[in-house]
């Protein structure tokens, strides 16, 4: 997982998410991917409001290990935020 992130235009910060063809064929397995990361997002974004962020999948990942995959993607917005609230007076 990679994840971008930057400081909003707004005071509500977005998300976007970049599954490919190429790492997960099956759309089913995209799209729960997808929902995972949005189900993530929502349980800390209090926390992520005012950052922009695409979360993107890198490589190839097995359908058993979509969990993890989402876990990962919570570990680095947590390091995101940290960061965030770091250089923020």
């Amino acid at each position: 997982m990679q994840l971008v992130s930057a400081p909003a235009a707004k005071s509500i910060g977005r998300a976007g998410f970049v599954v490919s063809r190429k790492a997960l064929p099956r759309a089913v397995d995209r799209n729960r991917l997808k929902r995972l990361l949005r189900e993530m997002l929502r349980a800390i974004r209090c926390d992520a409001n005012g950052l922009d962020m695409v979360i993107r999948l890198k490589r190839t990942l097995p359908p058993q290990r979509l969990p993890e995959a989402a876990g990962e993607a919570a570990r680095l917005l947590a390091e995101a935020v940290a960061a965030a609230r770091r250089e923020r007076p």
